[in-house]
């Protein structure tokens, strides 16, 4: 049988995809004041922009995000719960003499019921929170109405009468709640970590950029470290249909406060050597070359003269040296630099092991 369409077309709807079509800055995500739902909806503010040639009055512009639903996302993250936890030793593994906690349940609840316990006290958090593609976020659409309407609505419901609803493209709510699934939990994270406790997101390119927006807000801009690149696909996407493979995914990193920072990788030791028995000790040999062109740095642009051979050596054009006139006399006269045996080399520097601070190094946003 042909399935019968028993409704008209939502004219409304038409006409702000056309609008969208055209000006897509001019659809915004806002509660409808007549059902109370939360759809697409025109800017009108904006949209007078666009179509006029000067500045027309409107909302007093200033920079912070927004969205739907951000107060009551406010309120759950405060709000207490008449919750606690219970152990299941039957499940357990040296219950009474482990280290570790596994939590099984709404990590919502979870992170409030730790508060007490580990408020100020976590030296990292990692999360894995759905990314938001329209297949892997599920929410509950409405704590307050009645089971017995769910049922007499849409027949979905989750074992505790809560309606699950794909959180699809097509959803005019796309955005805003995700948002407002995140934004409590990491609040409750935040009062979680240490003053030198750093949290770490995983996440891909559907909600990165709002994700970073919120962070900066939750923890504060100035708490931001670093956003590395993880390259997750090992060969390319061949079914990708804009032939874009898209091989990385996000860590989003930030810390409780300032001052903060991560250890790095222990050094690699095998690169250090003493050949000529330097009485300084081991060393290794690495690049004087910069990264500033002559028309940047024109101070970085010089010749350098070995004194055993009166040879001179000058750096590329596009690169230059790495340290000023007045620092590079100064590292030959301590023998820190060495000079090539033949005149097409180029000189490079003596790096002490014992002139190290750390023995660790810095390791590249771009993991593999």
């Amino acid at each position: 049988m042909t399935k019968l369409k028993m409704h008209t077309p939502d004219l409304v709807a038409e006409n702000v995809a056309r609008i969208a079509a055209l000006f897509p800055g001019c659809v915004t995500e806002a509660k409808d004041e007549t059902t109370g739902k939360l759809t697409r909806k025109i800017d009108f503010d904006q949209l007078r922009q666009e179509l006029s040639d000067h500045i027309v009055d409107g909302p007093r512009e200033r920079y912070h995000l927004d969205w739907p639903g951000k107060r009551d996302a406010l309120l759950a993250a405060n709000a207490p719960i008449s919750k606690t936890l219970r152990p299941y030793r039957e499940e357990s593994v040296d219950f009474d003499t482990t280290k570790n906690l596994f939590i099984e349940g709404d990590n919502l609840d979870a992170l409030k019921l730790l508060q007490e316990t580990y408020l100020g006290r976590i030296k990292l958090a990692y999360i894995d929170p759905p990314y938001n593609t329209g297949n892997d976020f599920v929410y509950r659409d409405n704590f307050s109405e009645e089971t017995a309407s769910y049922v007499a609505r849409t027949h979905q419901r989750d074992e505790d009468g809560a309606r699950l609803v794909a959180n699809t493209n097509a959803n005019g709510r796309f955005h805003s709640l995700w948002l407002s699934m995140l934004y409590p939990r990491l609040r409750l994270i935040r009062n979680l970590l240490s003053d030198d406790g750093v949290v770490l997101i995983s996440i891909d390119d559907n909600e990165v950029h709002n994700l970073r927006k919120m962070c900066d807000e939750v923890f504060g801009a100035e708490s931001f470290l670093c956003e590395f690149v993880w390259k997750c696909r090992q060969f390319t996407d061949a079914r990708a249909i804009e032939n874009v493979s898209t091989d990385h995914e996000y860590i989003v990193c930030y810390s409780k406060g300032g001052n903060v920072s991560l250890r790095g990788v222990p050094r690699d030791e095998s690169k250090y050597s003493n050949p000529d028995n330097d009485s300084r000790g081991p060393w290794m040999s690495r690049s004087i070359l910069g990264l500033a062109t002559r028309d940047q740095r024109p101070n970085l642009h010089y010749a350098i003269k070995d004194p055993a051979t009166g040879w001179e050596f000058e750096p590329p054009e596009t690169t230059g040296w790495r340290y000023s006139r007045e620092r590079m006399t100064d590292l030959i006269a301590q023998r820190c630099i060495l000079f090539p045996k033949e005149r097409t080399g180029r000189p490079r520097e003596k790096k002490f092991r014992a002139d190290l601070k750390s023995e660790f190094t810095s390791f590249p946003t771009v993991i593999d």
